[in-house]
């Protein structure tokens, strides 16, 4: 039982014992067959579900509307009757004005660039909007059903001129003050409301994401995103009161409306801390996981209490759920249960007896007819680029009651993949080479985990007969990639395998730890559209932008298990995380694209035969092979198809060599693409090319089951003794398809290149110059929309129009089909 006690705080798990009960029944009961049905693009038939390409499932409980482009944040006036939007995405930036009563946008503003903040003034008839790196506050007058734009409040010049990054705003309108927290000079900003004047700037010391201010209007709260705190700022005074620790990735907060509690969202915990105002510390963390003890996943990131105050809110990302909670009174907080939304859910809010929930990246899938065209200039945005296809939707509905929550948590469970059961004993065929459980034995002792850059399945295997691939998207056919194609026929061609990240930020967050945190999904929008800040997502921006657990290697140290890095999470030499620091191969370059991919493989090789001749080679070793990337057709560089012609060759010449090797009989090779990058397939721009070579693989298999990068990892944690890393991979079905119990030991034997290495661009034609400018530095830094037409005209000619890329979000079960299956060696 909860007791609201000064001495001991309290994790209250959100779990309905009944349905906790009849989810692991029902997983129990559900046998998994070795080769599970494919899966198609579409909903589900004869449900109101639809499926996500990772497995988990959508059905959003009220009426929907749709909104703009990656909506983070929701307010309502203070007459209840209207709402407004801040749409931050990668596309158009807007603030919106919606009717509560109908969800309808009454009224919409185009920004250059907005974030999280927003705020309405205290009658209601002016709003308040982050600029995000414009480093200003938007000011709007409230006029009848529209907005009209009054002057700014400026912080600063835009981005890069000055690096300040609006995030959080609040209002006083007692004291006639603005307040913006920042994320990137992290500091709070002070205006005078009347004049625009900046009065006082006040250094946080880490990244802010909030502000609140208390019933009394004499403390505001900030939310400090970069450490785990929250900080009260007494606005008399004009001091900062000491922090009041809470979990990771405090964000959005709300406070009782009889001012005694504050809620704070912990996006990277599952977690809510209930702060005493009063006593100024935690006395309550609420669970909002739909299991005990999960493990990181659930997002929590939009916190809203009733008006009565009898109920808290809290919008749960990642399981696309709201978590509810009875909050009647000290010492009586209770789980109620879960809501289920769209995907994604940002802000959730009370208006009018009914709740108000964004889904940051809607409710169905997009179709996008005006996809990428080569004629287009490289500025013009492209919808059929998935960076502008998080179309975001409002639903609304009424105030659950008990009723109602009883059902609505059955369908939360239901679209769900992941329970605690699930995690802890997986169905697995016998004498399969993956175990059952973490812990038991496999005889595979070494894992060679190789991350390439950003292609699709049919821009690489879309040649081949076997699979369901279209040809005529095929850039780096057999004769460019004969190893890949060779890998395929010998061991496994997977061609249902579909990357969990839509470009390179997120995408080695979940090609190392199977999940990207909310710092991750709310800020790469701004940094892919060009609107500023840096890229912060591979070790080098702090704890703020990776999993409160770590990554992959921190997991094998935990465990007990030894890893060694080559080029993943390294730049300009340099590791951006120490226990990288500690275990990595200095000679081995990160990308760059001025290094050879087989060169890359010769300083591997060596290092790999010196460790062998040790006896130190360890458990995993992770490998960055980035040059199918490609530099595009700037002139005097390598040729695209040179580039994957490199590629390849490294690839199997690191294959050739560790099939020849002694370990060869207990390890296993475990190939992905960290992202698809919106390049051309004809099912999903998700679907992208993965690899499994090995003793233990199947020969001359083809398996069409839905597989994702979550269960690669997956399967990698079973073979290393691994605990799952976030609620995805947890979720995730492994490949046990792919492999069986008796070993093949016959080497691989290296496929000669047939496409030179060394041809460069020489026409300076419009995509050459196109290419120039583009920064090639680090992956994604240039505008990969425009880069994959760039690429395509470089391999197709300056004329030829690339297909729009397919985005289809979501899978339907289609009818089982049977794997074809020529077991070959097996």
């Amino acid at each position: 039982m909860f007791m609201d006690s000064p001495l001991k705080f309290c994790r209250l798990a959100l779990l309905l014992p009944l349905l906790w009960l009849l989810s692991c029944t029902s997983n129990s009961n559900q046998k998994a067959a070795p080769e599970a049905p494919a899966v198609l693009p579409g909903p589900i038939a004869g449900t109101t579900q639809t499926r996500l390409s990772n497995g988990w499932k959508l059905s959003p409980a009220g009426t929907t509307t749709p909104l703009g482009d990656l909506a983070l944040n929701l307010q309502v006036s203070p007459d209840g009757r209207l709402a407004a939007v801040v749409n931050a995405g990668w596309g158009e930036n807007s603030v919106q004005l919606l009717d509560v009563g109908t969800g309808i946008a009454l009224d919409t503003k185009v920004v250059p660039a907005a974030w999280a903040g927003l705020a309405f003034g205290p009658e209601g008839r002016t709003l308040y909007a982050s600029g995000g790196q414009r480093n200003c506050v938007y000011s709007f007058k409230v006029e009848g059903q529209k907005l009209r734009p009054d002057s700014a409040f400026v912080l600063g010049a835009p981005w890069p001129k000055q690096k300040i990054g609006v995030a959080g705003i609040a209002v006083d309108g007692r004291r006639q003050r603005l307040y913006a927290v920042t994320r990137e000079d992290n500091s709070l900003y002070i205006f005078d409301l009347r004049t625009r004047r900046l009065l006082r700037t006040v250094d946080l010391h880490t990244q802010a994401y909030g502000a609140v201010l208390n019933a009394e209007g004499d403390g505001l709260y900030i939310s400090l995103w970069g450490s785990h705190s929250v900080v009260m700022y007494n606005v008399d005074q004009n001091v900062l009161l000491p922090t009041i620790p809470v979990e990771s990735h405090p964000s959005d907060m709300v406070i009782s409306h009889d001012g005694s509690r504050l809620f704070v969202a912990n996006a990277n915990s599952n977690s809510v801390s209930v702060i005493s105002t009063l006593q100024g510390r935690v006395v309550a963390t609420l669970g909002t996981a739909l299991f005990p003890d999960s493990p990181t996943g659930s997002t929590p990131n939009g916190v809203a209490v009733s008006d009565d105050d009898s109920r808290l809110f809290v919008a749960n990302a990642d399981n696309n759920c709201l978590a509810v909670f009875d909050i009647q009174g000290p010492g009586a907080i209770r789980p109620l249960g879960f809501v289920p939304t769209g995907w994604y859910p940002t802000a959730v809010r009370v208006a009018g007896g009914q709740l108000l929930v964004v889904n940051g990246k809607g409710s169905t899938s997009l179709p996008n007819p005006n996809g990428p065209n080569p004629v287009r200039d490289v500025g013009e945005k492209g919808a059929g680029y998935i960076g502008g296809l998080l179309k975001s939707s409002l639903s609304r509905l009424p105030l659950p009651d008990e009723k109602a929550m009883a059902a609505y948590s059955a369908q939360v469970y239901a679209n769900t993949p992941f329970s605690k059961s699930r995690e802890a004993s997986p169905e697995v065929p016998a004498g399969n080479p993956v175990p059952q459980r973490v812990g038991e034995k496999s005889p595979i002792k070494h894992v060679f985990y190789i991350i390439k850059e950003n292609r699709t399945y049919d821009q690489v295997l879309g040649d081949l007969p076997a699979g369901n691939g279209d040809a005529s998207l095929c850039l780096f056919p057999e004769k460019v990639t004969p190893n890949h194609h060779a890998l395929t026929r010998e061991f496994v061609l997977l061609d249902n395998f579909y990357v969990d990240a839509e470009v390179s930020a997120d995408g080695h967050n979940w090609s190392t730890a199977a999940y990207a945190t909310d710092f991750v999904e709310k800020t790469w929008p701004t940094y892919y559209s060009s609107r500023g800040g840096e890229y912060d997502f591979e070790g080098n921006k702090g704890e703020v932008a990776e999993p409160k657990d770590g990554f992959l290697w921190d997991y094998c140290l935990r465990a007990g298990r030894t890893f060694r890095s080559y080029g993943e999470f390294v730049f300009g030499g340099k590791p951006t995380k120490p226990a990288i620091a500690a275990n990595y191969c200095k000679e081995y370059a990160g990308f760059n694209l001025k290094v050879k991919d087989v060169d890359r493989e010769k300083v591997w090789e060596k290092d790999f035969d010196q460790l062998v001749a040790a006896g130190k080679l360890p458990n995993l070793s992770i490998i960055r092979l980035p040059n199918d990337h490609t530099y595009g057709a700037r002139k005097g560089e390598l040729h695209p198809l040179s580039y994957a012609a490199d590629n390849d060759l490294a690839l199997g010449r690191l294959i050739e060599h560790l099939s020849h090797s002694p370990v060869w009989k207990e390890s296993v090779v475990m190939i992905v693409e960290d992202d698809a990058q919106n390049g051309p397939d004809h099912v999903d721009a998700h679907r992208s090319t993965a690899y499994l070579v090995g003793p233990y693989i199947r020969r001359n298999a083809v398996v069409h089951t839905a597989y994702t990068t979550s269960g690669m990892l997956r399967t990698l944690e079973l073979i290393l003794g691994l605990p799952p890393m976030s609620q995805y991979d947890a979720a995730a079905l492994p490949l046990w398809a792919c492999f069986t119990a008796r070993p093949n030991f016959k080497p691989y034997a290296l496929r000669p290149a047939t496409t030179p290495q060394d041809v460069r661009n020489t026409a300076f034609n419009a995509p050459a110059r196109r290419a120039l400018r583009f920064d090639m530095s680090r992956e994604d830094a240039a505008p990969d929309l425009a880069f994959n037409e760039n690429i395509w005209q470089a391999i197709r000619g300056e004329k030829s129009q690339m297909p729009a890329p397919r985005r289809a979000a979501f899978l339907r079960e289609a009818k089982a089909e049977r794997e074809e299956d020529e077991e070959g060696d097996d």
